[in-house]
């Protein structure tokens, strides 16, 4: 599972940058990575575990903005297609799960 955050937050007053700068720093914290500007993403072993991550990131809210969180599947994942200009590029992979007999 992936859970992407998506968001659109003030600047315009140092507390609005300051609240936007420590969501941001709060997410990595968590484990979520860049993928573009305002756009951050987090690969989860599980539903359940997706479902945890997403929990914190509510609990991370500024009081002002607009947020957007998306959970996906990595076969969902797999079939984005990704471009640096015209060039095609890889699709990030998931981590890998470990197995235990």
């Amino acid at each position: 599972m992936w859970v992407i955050v998506m968001y659109d937050l003030p600047t315009d007053t140092k507390a609005d940058r300051k609240n936007a700068a420590k969501f941001r720093k709060d997410m990595l914290k968590d484990g979520f990575q860049m993928f573009q500007f305002s756009m951050y993403l987090r690969h989860c072993p599980s539903s359940e575990n997706a479902e945890v991550h997403v929990k914190r990131v509510k609990r991370l809210l500024p009081p002002h903005g607009h947020v957007g969180i998306i959970t996906i599947t990595d076969k969902q994942f797999g079939m984005m297609e990704i471009f640096r200009g015209k060039e095609p590029e890889k699709t990030p992979a998931g981590a890998q799960q470990l197995e235990m007999f």
